[in-house]
């Protein structure tokens, strides 16, 4: 990273025209799949759409590992509780991909509601020369039938077919903010803002209550539930996190009802810079474990934090996404984007992390360098082989030739999904309704 930086090239960015954009357009998250080879994206609009990395040309040097559309399904469509009166969107709010068993893929995506699972599957060729039915699939009348024959397989145009396998409904009586694929590649968790419930991926009609954090009394209410995650290794293992800026790991050999944390990770508060808006900004965005299953890496609304797990007392890091906007807080407040929920990912070798900001700016930090660097995904930058130049926010006093001021930063072009290629240096961007890919072509391989 730093000056590293400047190597970093743009491998393709997939836009809309801006003047178009409407709500549904807006990408709601972002996923590559385990190898990378295929990264899916879900909208406002309920549609999920899969691209796919292009081999690598000998012929194009500059045109290596693109991703191109795969394929675009509508994976949800909105509902109406008639019995609570309330509309249920079609925003798509996670997608995970399954490991994969087969040619076949399999993802699975969820609204506030619903979890679907999908299976993505290629078709090439097509069987012809039926003995019963003609060309147009139509039984043949059998006094004219009067030979056999074998049918053969013959070559078509590549044809992606996606189709619903099963349906998971009726679990949770609040919205559904994170799933998560244990290791065991039979079950996944859903959490909602107070309940997390199991699921066994072939099993629709059950599911178990796994922790619930409901009081009896909803006036006692103090804290809700913002995000989980399965350790990628011990399949026994998951944590999750709160609006309070706790993370609890929970382990279900102890207990059907894992109400009962084995730890609980919390940085106690500076008395010093308690605020009315301590409690908001300090309430976990999103948690994810590293591929090596030691640390945790988790967002608040002005860092990003790695914790580990043999220490429960602070993190061992603590990175500043955006400092500068700790005195802007009250306007951030009124305009309802303190609420914004920020995601962070690790690179494959967790030497790296990243995470998102406004004014399409996103931040990297090298753990081990303790560099760290601001880039911008913008139409400016999105020609193929562009280089992304460093950004530098200025809060006051002198200021550079490409410096941006802290008052005309754009808190309506916010980077609130990302996500990292699991082996190589690629990431994903969405902002707002583009999606753009990155690749660092001379670092290429993870450092």
């Amino acid at each position: 990273m730093g000056e590293d930086t400047d190597t970093r090239k743009i491998n393709h960015s997939f836009l809309r025209d801006h003047s178009y954009v409407t709500e549904a357009d807006i990408i709601s998250t972002v996923e590559f799949n385990h190898t990378g080879e295929l990264l899916a994206t879900g909208d406002k609009g309920g549609r999920v759409v899969i691209f796919q990395r292009e081999p690598e040309s000998k012929n194009a040097a500059h045109s290596q590992g693109e991703y191109d559309v795969y394929s675009t399904f509508q994976s949800h469509e909105p509902e109406f509780d008639y019995l609570k009166s309330l509309e249920i969107e079609e925003k798509i709010n996670k997608i995970k991909w399954l490991p994969q068993q087969n040619a076949a893929h399999s993802l699975l995506s969820t609204n506030d509601k619903t979890i679907k699972l999908w299976k993505i599957t290629e078709r090439d060729k097509r069987p012809e020369g039926y003995n019963l039915k003609d060309e147009e699939g139509k039984l043949k009348d059998l006094s004219t039938v009067t030979s056999l024959q074998v049918p053969v397989l013959k070559p078509m145009d590549l044809m992606v077919e996606v189709s619903p396998r099963r349906v998971f409904a009726n679990g949770h009586t609040y919205h559904i903010n994170s799933i998560s694929v244990n290791s065991d590649c039979e079950t996944y968790m859903s959490a909602d803002d107070l309940r997390i419930n199991l699921w066994h991926l072939a099993i629709t009609d059950r599911s178990f209550n796994i922790v619930d954090i409901k009081p009896a009394n909803m006036e006692d209410l103090t804290e809700v539930i913002t995000a989980s995650e399965f350790h990628p290794h011990h399949c026994n293992l998951f944590v999750y996190s709160s609006s309070k800026g706790s993370l609890r790991l929970c382990d279900m050999r102890a207990a059907a009802l894992c109400d009962k944390h084995s730890k609980l990770f919390e940085e106690p508060e500076d008395p010093s810079n308690r605020s009315f808006f301590s409690e908001i900004i300090s309430s976990v965005s999103d948690v994810k474990f590293s591929h090596s299953g030691r640390y945790m890496l988790t967002r608040d609304y002005l860092t990003v934090k790695v914790w580990d797990l043999n220490m429960e007392a602070r993190p061992i890091e603590t990175y500043q996404v955006h400092d500068y906007l700790r005195s802007k807080l009250c306007s951030l407040y009124e305009n309802d984007c303190i609420f914004d929920k920020f995601e962070c990912a690790w690179n494959g070798s967790d030497s790296v992390i990243m995470t998102g900001a406004y004014n399409n700016f996103f931040r990297m930090f090298d753990r081990n360098t303790k560099r760290d660097v601001t880039l911008e995904a913008s139409r400016e930058s999105s020609k193929p082989r562009a280089v992304l130049k460093p950004r530098r926010v200025c809060v006051g006093g002198k200021r550079r030739r490409d410096d941006i001021s802290v008052d005309s930063l754009d808190f309506t072009k916010k980077i609130l999904h990302t996500a990292w290629h699991p082996a190589e240096n690629i990431i994903a961007i969405a902002a707002t309704n583009n999606l753009y890919i990155f690749q660092d072509k001379v670092n290429s391989e993870m450092h």
